[in-house]
């Protein structure tokens, strides 16, 4: 005799195809027709504890999408101020005022990962530019299943404490398993010592081959730097930077980064030394992207936020409430 909770159970090993198919049993019966987990729980001969998991692995793996649609509160009309002054399709996640930078970040990397499935498919080439915001969003991504898909490293992540690649391919590893891509890692250094070397390295056919990858990239996925974060961007905390280079980008103006690539607040680039040396895309080869996906967690970004903003570098924004409203209100 089988028991039947057991065949259920999630968290018994078992096919994938059995246990994707409970899942979806559960997911109808309680989405599309009202049961309760109780009534559910009778129906499938299990407890209602297997049912909540088979819930959650509906959610996880992508068997199950929530939307909300409300035009009363107050994120929607923030994300409809945001559209009609920057031409930029927003996501505004609600999270507490009072929540840490810490919790926040993991709010908004949470919500930003189940929603970025929408904005990528098969035969396409999806740029990523590694980043603490970056790598929290990667640990939760949502099972999608493409074809033909290459996920590309957008900026090198060597320092001289590092190669960077674990950090970095670690990362990409879990975009391409999340959407059954290729992976394509860009093994340079985060910054060269020197401008020349890297005027040399980039006329190799192997690192041409990954530069024109990135200038047909069909979506950019980025988060922005900023020194002032109470989570500090990897950039400047990972050993990438000295302090000639902090003292550089203080005389050259420079409020943040997106991809090891400064900017102004008016989103200007020439003349920032420290840009010579990075191997970040040049914005001009970034916004040659359709879509351009940026992720912002934190008050502390605001800066960086607007001048990315000025840049025209975004397309669509996920961003927290606090900074969006403080956004909209500058």
């Amino acid at each position: 005799m089988i028991d039947a909770e057991r065949e259920i159970d999630p968290e018994i090993p078992g096919t994938v195809r059995g246990k994707t198919r409970d899942a979806l049993r559960a997911a109808h019966l309680y989405y599309l027709q009202d049961l309760t987990m109780e009534a559910i729980a009778h129906e499938l001969h299990t407890s209602r504890s297997s049912v909540s998991r088979l819930l959650s692995h509906a959610r996880a793996s992508g068997l199950v999408e929530i939307s909300i649609h409300s035009p009363l509160d107050l994120p929607s009309r923030i994300e409809q101020e945001i559209l009609e002054r920057f031409e930029v399709g927003a996501h505004v996640i609600p999270v507490p005022d009072h929540a840490s930078d810490i919790d926040r970040l993991e709010r908004v990397a949470l919500s930003a990962a189940r929603i970025l499935g929408r904005f990528i498919d098969s035969n396409q080439t999806v740029g990523v530019a590694w980043g603490s915001t970056m790598s929290a969003m990667s640990r939760h991504l949502v099972p999608k299943a493409t074809h033909n898909t290459e996920i590309v490293q957008l900026n090198g992540a060597g320092n001289v404490r590092t190669t960077g690649i674990l950090y970095a391919s670690e990362l990409l590893r879990r975009f391409g398993d999340a959407f059954g891509a290729r992976v394509q890692q860009f093994p340079v250094p985060a910054f060269f010592d020197d401008p020349a070397t890297k005027r040399a390295f980039w006329r190799e056919r192997g690192t041409r081959r990954l530069l024109d990858l990135q200038g047909g990239m069909d979506v950019a996925i980025f988060g922005v730097g900023s020194p002032f974060a109470e989570v500090p961007s990897h950039v400047y905390q990972g050993g990438y930077l000295e302090r000639a280079d902090y003292e550089s980008l203080s005389r050259d103006g420079a409020v943040g980064d997106v991809a090891t690539v400064f900017y102004r607040a008016d989103g200007s680039t020439d003349g920032i030394a420290v840009n010579e040396r990075a191997t970040g895309p040049d914005f001009a080869v970034l916004r040659r992207a359709p879509r351009r996906i940026c992720v912002v967690s934190g008050r502390a970004k605001l800066a960086s936020l607007r001048g990315a903003l000025a840049a025209g570098l975004i397309t669509d924004l996920i961003v927290d409430e606090s900074t969006a409203r403080a956004l909209v209100d500058a």
